[in-house]
């Protein structure tokens, strides 16, 4: 349907493996996820208080970009825009804006963004969604928060979504002309043919391709930024997918034919500032996501909701801080890193390959031995990623009958190697294996 993608940006896409997502608004200062317009059947009205007293005084990218890049992340993509309309930038088609709020009168907080992860060397990317319940020609429909309010509905009759697309497609625009080169764009989200969730008449079918006239849409983004890679939500095939809150069980494909993909994931179960979910995912657990995605080919994105102060929550902090060590220690086996094609990893591991080292990731610790099918006579020296301590390799003889602590029976074609009973201190071990 469209053009894809230059062969370069795709392999520096797949070489970063593990990004920033940030999801920042008005939803912030409730604090009760960015769906909450959605989930509290908020007007216009109601949430305007949030507008009023936007106030991030203690917004400061350069401590976002920074605790990015020492998590070990290499690229970071921001809300522009999220569902609720509000733009984090002064556009030119729009007043909801943070330039016509009272603190932030022609402050443009995308451009601080930008030049704060380029000072850390980051790739950039945008999030921009479909969406838009502020806008006054964006038809009450089945996501919308007044989807069940009967007057709202009446006076909203005539609004033209197709006069809405050309906003859309202005604002794009701008993101795309005016910050310089930009990686990625990720735009959510498209739900056609979607009916209301209780069965009943009102506002009903969704919005996908026609409704944002996404071939057209996504022909300006290429011909704006020919180096840009875009997400899967258009309704149409994008040049990544991107699996939302699950892992998914192998390398990811489209008709049968492996796709770029992203797996996006956040910290505690919500996008936006949340102060009181507590659900706040382990930095193993998370560690063991990332591993997870590119033994599959893939990456992760992982979410951060900065306050209504604009900081990282220090739960965020300590988090990535934790992620960032564990990092330090075994970038190699991650980034640039590639699924170890012709290998299958035990129970509970995970292989990675760059070149001609293969990487096994233990996710849980065995007692004493770990056997390696097919590895048999291909590795030349084993060492633990975080200290390249050796790791003894041993040579089964397959006659060997088991007898007391002599080992047995192990097939020929088998590695064993001799694991200290100590687990290292780190999150989740790797075995570094020199083919």
């Amino acid at each position: 349907m469209t053009d894809a993608p230059p062969a370069a940006s795709v392999e520096k896409f797949r070489d970063w493996r593990f990004g920033l997502f940030v999801h920042w608004g008005l939803y912030s200062l409730p604090a009760r996820h960015e769906w909450v317009k959605n989930r509290e059947r908020l007007t216009d009205e109601d949430y305007q208080p949030y507008f009023d007293h936007f106030e991030p005084d203690l917004y400061d990218p350069t401590k976002w970009a920074r605790a990015a890049r020492e998590a070990g992340m290499k690229y970071a993509v921001l809300t522009t825009k999220h569902h609720e309309g509000f733009c984090l930038w002064d556009s030119e088609v729009s007043d909801y804006t943070v330039a016509h709020t009272a603190w932030g009168a022609g402050k443009d907080l995308v451009r601080q963004f930008v030049d704060a992860c380029r000072a850390e060397g980051l790739g950039v990317g945008f999030y921009h969604s479909l969406i838009d319940w502020h806008h006054p020609e964006f038809p009450i429909d089945v996501v919308h928060p007044q989807r069940y309010d009967e007057e709202a509905q009446a006076k909203a009759a005539g609004r033209d979504v197709q006069v809405y697309a050309d906003y859309l497609h202005a604002q794009t625009r701008e993101l795309l002309t005016n910050y310089g080169p930009i990686d990625i764009m990720w735009f959510d989200f498209s739900y056609p043919n979607r009916n209301r969730e209780d069965g009943l008449p009102g506002p009903g079918n969704g919005k996908g391709r026609d409704e944002w006239r996404s071939v057209e849409l996504m022909a300006m983004v290429r011909e704006l930024q020919p180096d840009i890679l875009i997400n899967d939500r258009l309704d149409i095939p994008g040049d990544f997918v991107t699996p939302e809150q699950y892992q998914p069980d192998g390398p990811m494909q489209r008709d049968g034919v492996p796709v770029l993909w992203e797996a996006c994931q956040t910290l505690n179960g919500s996008w936006g500032y949340d102060r009181d979910n507590l659900d706040w995912k382990s930095p193993e657990t998370l560690v063991k996501m990332l591993v997870d995605s590119v033994s599959k080919d893939g990456n992760l994105l992982l979410n951060v909701g900065p306050t209504g102060r604009g900081e990282f929550d220090p739960r965020a902090l300590a988090t990535l801080s934790s992620i960032g060590e564990w990092m330090r220690l075994h970038e190699r086996s991650i980034r640039g890193a590639r699924p170890a094609e012709g290998h299958v990893a035990p129970v509970d591991c995970r292989f990675t390959q760059k070149g001609d080292r293969l990487y096994l990731h233990l996710f849980s610790w065995p007692m004493g031995h770990i056997h390696l099918q097919g590895l048999a006579g291909k590795v030349k020296y084993a060492q633990l990623l975080n200290d390249a301590s050796e790791i003894k390799r041993i040579v089964n003889n397959p006659h060997q009958q088991a007898q007391n602590t002599t080992m047995g029976g192990v097939a020929s074609d088998t590695l064993t190697l001799k694991l200290p009973i100590q687990k290292p201190n780190v999150l989740v071990p790797v075995i570094e294996l020199f083919l």
